[in-house]
């Protein structure tokens, strides 16, 4: 946020890329008034403010409603050790092709190559197939497999994302027995 902590619009890509260049990490972050489709406002977009904040190793977060002609959406630094989708790693591949990478966005990915967050970016909703251990474990589990089978699209992703995102043997094993207790119990996904 700014230091008066309001929201702010930026009418192009370019003055995004200038705010984020002069107020590197570490900050607290930014709100991002984006103009809503058909409000005639000259406004970046949610995909320029992703591409942008990724180039300058931030990311995006929470979006919310603000009014009739904006959203609002959160950009913040990456945390140390957060992990990566594949999705962003494929957009950082063609922002790096079109030598749109800053500093600090080459500092982030170079720091996920090097502790092998990057090799071990987790699919996006679209993409994801049920890992072969959460499976295993449902083939086990008739009352977790039936409420997995229940769930809608974004329910059977949020169900897995925690395995998908663990790193360690130990961590996914944990992830595993807590969706299927989980689903077990008849809890929501979210």
């Amino acid at each position: 946020m700014t230091a008066s902590g309001d929201p702010l619009p930026f009418a192009t890509v370019a003055d995004l890329d200038s705010w984020l260049t002069a107020h590197p990490a570490p900050h607290p972050g930014l709100w991002v008034k984006v103009a809503k489709k058909g409000s005639g406002i000259a406004s970046v977009s949610a995909a320029d403010v992703n591409d942008v904040a990724l180039c300058h190793g931030w990311i995006t977060g929470q979006r919310k409603g603000l009014d009739e002609s904006y959203y609002l959406q959160k950009i913040t630094p990456r945390r140390p050790g957060s992990l990566w989708s594949m999705v962003n790693v494929r957009r950082i591949a063609e922002l790096t092709a079109a030598g749109r990478m800053r500093p600090g966005g080459l500092a982030e990915v170079a720091a996920a190559r090097a502790d092998g967050r990057w090799e071990a970016a987790y699919a996006s909703q679209q993409e994801a197939q049920v890992p072969e251990d959460l499976a295993a474990a449902l083939g086990r589990s008739p009352r977790a497999a039936a409420a997995f089978e229940a769930l809608g699209r974004t329910d059977r992703y949020l169900a897995m994302l925690g395995v998908l995102r663990a790193r360690t043997p130990r961590s996914r094993a944990a992830q595993v027995a807590a969706a299927v207790a989980k689903l077990e119990s008849g809890r929501e996904a979210r």
